[in-house]
């Protein structure tokens, strides 16, 4: 048999003139409640998935850990990456010659970062592969001379595949006239898009051996990028690696080269979530308001338990017990409808562009097209249990006022 303080607490919360469940002052605060709630789950699963696109699309360029050399060159890299695989968080690595540049292709010229690789190594590190719009990073080969450049860096010069364009670079010749830049003309081999405009826009591909020729480098390269098993743990192993290796190297992992990118996708999630819970202390602040006027209302009905020998935390107890499962309710169909609307995200926002006639993520001007979503527990709930902590403390101070109702005052003209 239920407390008659929980019983009680039930009875209140049915409208006592109405034929619905619940009274429709109690429906806007579990409304609003549940509103909050879903909000905050689906935005910050929004916010989960541009960050994982994102992420993705970096790391498919970039390396999780890079070790180089003083000055940009790296001698014995093969020892190098051998002691590094060493470490069994370190799955693969591969070589490369970083190089500045620029490109020209009749009267456009634009400045670039060139990479040599080693495609057999890099397609093991990176996932540039996947991004390649035309042809493919094994057409990179030796003494062949060719280039792979970004979809931006290609447009911008006005080249497809087969083109020539011709690279300078500041690695130059003493001559009787000067210095003059090394000039070498190179056969567009492939086109890449990583979705990243940094990357689209400033980077060109190279075959390693070419690089090293080019650049002057004989057989040193500038470093090593390593695959890890888990990319969170880039931090720890750069750490260890630092502390093994024990030369003049450099170790970074991609949490440090692009730190501020992700300081302010993380610092932007912070504010969003303490944006978006004002909408569920709103709602709270409802609750508030609608057990006020319970009290109100019910101030004959708590006289007359009084005289009936009810405590006053007892009298507390059936408004807490009114409020809570307001909470609780808004709080469940909160989480149950974000839940399910997060994990289908992807079929909902094709809905709504269907229905109101319009694309709301172009291809043409985003480079993520489709909404992502992921949803993450630990944020549904952080979400649940702070919005049912709300809901519980505004149900405080009306059950206080409701303990302190004087019975002979409450009494008098009934």
């Amino acid at each position: 048999m239920l407390p008659y303080e929980i019983l009680i607490g039930l009875r209140y919360t049915h409208a006592k003139r109405s034929n619905h469940f619940i009274s429709f002052i109690s429906i806007a605060s579990m409304t609003g409640i549940a509103l909050g709630v879903m909000a905050l789950i689906v935005v910050l699963s929004v916010m989960n998935g541009f960050q994982q696109e994102l992420r993705a699309r970096i790391l498919s360029v970039a390396a999780h850990v890079e070790i180089g050399g003083i000055s940009d060159r790296l001698a014995d890299w093969q020892g190098i990456l051998a002691k590094a695989k060493q470490n069994p968080e370190v799955l693969t690595g591969a070589p490369y010659v970083n190089g500045q540049g620029m490109l020209t292709n009749g009267s456009q010229v634009r400045g670039t970062l060139i990479r040599g690789v080693l495609p057999e190594f890099e397609k093991q590190v990176a996932d540039l592969g996947t991004h390649m719009k035309v042809g493919k990073l094994e057409d990179l080969r030796a003494g062949e001379f060719g280039i792979i450049l970004g979809g931006e860096l290609a447009r911008l010069l006005g080249v497809a595949r087969g083109d020539k364009v011709t690279l300078l670079t500041p690695q130059g010749n003493i001559t009787p006239a000067g210095v003059m830049p090394r000039i070498k003309q190179f056969t567009v081999v492939g086109v890449f898009e990583a979705g990243m405009f940094e990357y689209d826009s400033g980077l060109a591909l190279i075959h390693m051996q070419d690089a090293q020729k080019l650049l002057r480098m004989g057989e040193d390269v500038s470093g090593v990028r390593l695959k890890l098993v888990e990319l969170f743990r880039a931090p720890f192993v750069t750490r260890d690696l630092a502390q093994m290796l024990q030369g003049e190297y450099y170790v970074s992992d991609w949490t440090q080269s692009h730190s501020n990118f992700f300081r302010a996708v993380a610092i932007e999630k912070r504010m969003m979530f303490l944006m978006l819970l004002l909408i569920v202390a709103v709602a709270a602040f409802n609750l508030v308001s609608t057990l006020v006027m319970a009290v109100t209302d019910k101030q004959s009905d708590i006289a007359i338990l009084r005289t009936l020998g009810a405590k006053p935390f007892s009298i507390m107890k059936i408004f807490i017990v009114q409020g809570s499962l307001i909470g609780v309710s808004g709080t469940i169909l909160g989480v149950i409808s974000g839940v399910l609307l997060a994990l289908n995200l992807e079929t909902v926002v094709p809905m709504i562009e269907r229905a109101l006639g319009m694309d709301l993520f172009p291809a043409e001007v985003y480079y993520i097209s489709e909404l992502p979503s992921k949803l993450d527990w630990n944020d549904v709930s952080i979400i649940g249990t702070v919005s049912l902590v709300l809901s519980l403390l505004a149900t405080l101070y009306p059950s206080w006022r409701a303990s302190r109702v004087n019975p002979a005052e409450a009494l008098r003209y009934e």
